[in-house]
């Protein structure tokens, strides 16, 4: 059962916790609990095992085939977090004895994930436990374990089996062969493992520090080795109010490790043995105390101190959500090494294979943009890597330019999307997933996050190396994909998916075409820009992507394409050519369900695409990309008509909606639409995030507060804020960089201040008055 009010003190709305032990609620805490720094995610799992648990470990960047049969995904590495604990002989479980006091909770603040309980075995006797773990900020390699069992009542024997097992798979796919296995010293363990198609070595180091009363055990432990296992066994007796403690310290190292080995070049095995075990045997020399304290200092000056998120609210729990969504912000977020992307799943779980979705740029890459630039620049040139796989698709389905992939993982991989998919509930045979082949509109949403990022850095050598580039190619890809309709004189871009997946091969989808023909004019204007500015850049690239040809396609093609607009009688934009022709059914049941997907229980995907009804934001998701392209009156007008039909059936959807009903003045509504995204992973249920947590609805979370109630927004180039807070919050107050400067931002009921650290004048827009300031300025303004 969630907790969210124990934390005390300086921890007061920072602390998420489990109150009660489930062997069949397991995968919630292990999801929303997970730890990580970018380079890995380590799922929180118990030490102990149990049948409905799943383990994980994943290393960004180390993705794997495991035969030409599946597709390429993040692998699963060498489990360390499990301990087999044998209490006088017999093997230590919840689900036996007495368990009282229970409490597992993720301190976001410092990181660090604990869980203690008071034990009574079977044979009666009382044991307090408590387990400790970090995954560093300050050192990425460095997994830091702590345990202590305290004898309350009897004399006990424990044995505890720790080490590296590389025995471990995803879902039954073994990734890797295995390598050496050693233990040096009767101390420090190391296991090597390789991916079997893509090579990558990976090295697992770890060890051990026992103490009983604060003394050092240096009994020599049982050393045991078996295929993909190798571990120590330690053992001690304790009499009444004795506390045993054991120190893991394990460090983790892949041959991709940016910091180490800039190419293959200069890599090789041994050196990377050599470096991942003397940075094992400098953190143990230090011990998990002082490891400890680094990491919570790297998140107190990284984290923290930089983002500033504050607010003021009747319900505390609003706040727990925005520092949740901060740290999973930064712990599925390879800042590391710009040739990584975010994950769906992030690294907290199997589900999407660790594949990366448009949910970057949309969701996730908008907290970035405005609250650490460096990171958004590296994510973005993660989609720069990515142009070759991008072209290769392109090619292969017969068009021109940069074609991206649905489903990412190593940049160069190209599409990775699963062809086979779930059972149809009809017909019983298994579903293919179109995703991969026609839902296309990620190309122009990777073209607007540049335009995005590039607007409201202003990081010119950032557009003159990779932006324009992408821009451009993407550009081409659209021109060539357009298809001449000879009856209606214009070109319509048809069988294709929109963000509304419960529409298959529909023609026109009003998202794709507005935003295809965005990707277009933005070639254009930035071509005709260049010219006059920088033609060094145009020469540059005109060997490459025949700019000169590709200029006049687009300027042919751009005012011909056909973007639906509103019809006359209401308003309503087509989501496509035949949505608003579908029949209409009593939507209440889907839209008041306890589990997303319930509608797939009565109809199947084909029955489903006939009917009025949207799995997510779709012309709502146009409206706030292109926000400037539509009146108030027709985005009123369209959100009455589509919000009643959309189930919010992706974690995607809520935030988006949420957003659009509070510009709308609908703050109520977008209040509890923030809730629920909120509550999707954070919230009391017990089964949504099994799989893993969802990263576009926690970006979702912060895009829900400062683009939705702080009303932040880049307008054709410009900063417009129109706070609109819920009626419960009294202030809220975020850091934001506008063209290189922070502007510390505080918004209450009745004014807007800002304070910017650069000397230059800043510009902004307040409800559809300029204002222009240098140093700070204060705006009333009446909600």
């Amino acid at each position: 059962m969630m907790n969210y009010d124990l934390g005390k003190g300086e921890y007061e709305n920072w602390v998420v916790s489990d109150v009660g032990f489930s062997p069949d609620t397991l995968g919630k805490s292990e999801s929303i609990m997970y730890l990580g720094n970018g380079y890995m995610g380590l799922r929180s799992s118990m030490e102990e095992p149990y049948l409905e648990e799943t383990r994980n470990l994943f290393i960004a960047g180390t993705f794997n085939k495991f035969d030409e049969y599946e597709v390429t995904e993040l692998p699963n590495i060498a489990d360390v977090t499990r301990l087999d604990i044998r209490v006088d002989g017999e093997r230590f479980s919840l689900e036996f004895g007495e368990t009282k006091e229970y409490v597992k909770q993720l301190n976001l603040k410092t990181a660090e994930l604990s869980r203690s309980f008071i034990w009574t075995s079977p044979k009666g006797k009382q044991l307090r436990f408590q387990f400790r773990r970090f995954v560093s900020l300050e050192n990425l390699h460095l997994i830091g374990k702590k345990i202590e069992i305290e004898a309350l009542t009897d004399p006990v024997s424990i044995v505890i089996d720790s080490g590296v097992n590389a025995q471990v798979t995803n879902s039954g796919s073994q990734h890797f062969h295995e390598g050496e296995k050693r233990i040096f010293d009767k101390k420090f363990i190391q296991s090597i493992q390789t991916t079997i198609q893509s090579k990558i070595d990976v090295v697992v180091n770890t060890a051990h520090k026992l103490t009983v009363n604060g003394n050092e055990v240096k009994n020599n432990p049982l050393m045991v080795m078996e295929r993909r296992k190798v571990w120590l066994q330690f053992e001690a007796e304790l009499q009444p109010n004795d506390c045993l403690s054991l120190e893991k310290l394990t460090t983790v190292h892949t041959s991709r490790d940016k910091d180490l080995f800039v190419s293959r070049d200069n890599y090789s095995l041994e050196s990377l043995r050599e470096v991942s075990l003397a940075n094992l045997k400098a953190a143990h020399a230090r011990g998990y105390e002082f490891e400890f304290l680094d990491s919570k200092a790297a998140w107190e000056e990284k984290v923290w101190g930089k983002y500033n998120l504050t607010l003021n609210s009747e319900d505390s729990y609003d706040l727990l959500a925005l520092r949740f969504a901060l740290y999973h912000l930064t712990v599925m977020t390879p800042a590391h090494d710009e040739r990584m992307g975010i994950a769906a799943k992030a690294l907290s779980g199997e589900g999407y294979k660790g594949h990366s979705f448009w949910d970057t740029e949309v969701f996730i890459l908008p907290f970035f943009i405005y609250s650490n630039p460096e990171v958004a620049k590296s994510l973005l040139k993660y989609r720069y890597h990515g142009l070759v796989g991008a072209r290769q698709k392109a090619l292969e389905n017969g068009y021109e330019g940069a074609m991206y992939p649905w489903e990412a993982a190593w940049p160069t991989d190209g599409e990775v999307t699963p062809i086979w998919g779930s059972v149809d509930i009809v017909t019983g045979e298994q579903t293919k997933i179109w995703s991969g082949f026609i839902e296309q509109h990620i190309t122009a949403d990777i073209a607007y996050a540049v335009w995005q990022y590039y607007k409201i850095s202003h990081d010119q050598d950032f557009m003159d190396n990779y932006g324009y580039e992408m821009i451009f190619d993407t550009a081409r890809f659209w021109a060539s994909r357009l298809e001449w309709n000879d009856d209606k004189q214009e070109y319509h871009i048809n069988n294709v998916i929109g963000p509304d997946e419960y529409k298959e091969h529909v023609d026109n989808n009003a998202f794709t075409n507005h935003m295809a023909h965005f990707n277009i004019q933005l070639a254009i204007n930035y071509y005709d820009e260049l010219k006059e500015t920088n033609p060094d850049i145009l020469e540059s690239l005109q060997g490459r992507l025949n700019l000169a040809d590709s200029y006049l396609l687009w300027k042919d093609k751009l005012d011909k394409i056909y973007l639906p607009q509103p019809r006359e009688k209401d308003l309503v934009i087509p989501q496509d050519d035949t949505y608003l022709n579908k029949k209409i059914i009593n939507l209440e049941k889907y839209k008041n369900q306890t589990k997303v997907g319930s509608m797939f229980l009565d109809y199947n995907l084909e029955q489903v695409n006939e009917i009025q009804v949207t799995k997510q934001a779709d012309i709502m998701i146009l409206f706030l990309l292109l926000e400037n392209k539509f009146s108030q009156e027709v985005k009123q007008a369209n959100f009455n008509y589509y919000e009643p039909k959309t189930l919010h059936d992706s974690s995607l959807s809520l935030s988006t909606h949420a957003i659009l009903a509070n510009d709308l003045g609908h703050t109520d509504m977008a209040y509890s639409l923030f809730r629920r995204a909120a509550e999707i992973d954070l919230g009391p249920a017990m089964h949504t995030s099994d799989a893993g947590v969802h990263a576009a609805s926690i970006g979702g979370i912060w895009k829900s507060t400062v683009y939705g109630f702080g009303g932040v927004r880049m307008l054709d180039g410009k900063l417009r804020i129109n706070p609109r807070l819920p009626k419960h919050w009294t202030e809220l107050n975020f850091t934001i960089y506008w063209q290189g400067s922070p502007l510390h931002v505080d918004i209450n009921k009745d004014s807007l201040k800002i304070k910017s650290e650069h000397a230059s004048a800043v510009e902004i827009e307040v409800f559809g008055k300029s204002y222009t300031f240098t140093g700070e300025t204060e705006i009333a303004y009446r909600q």
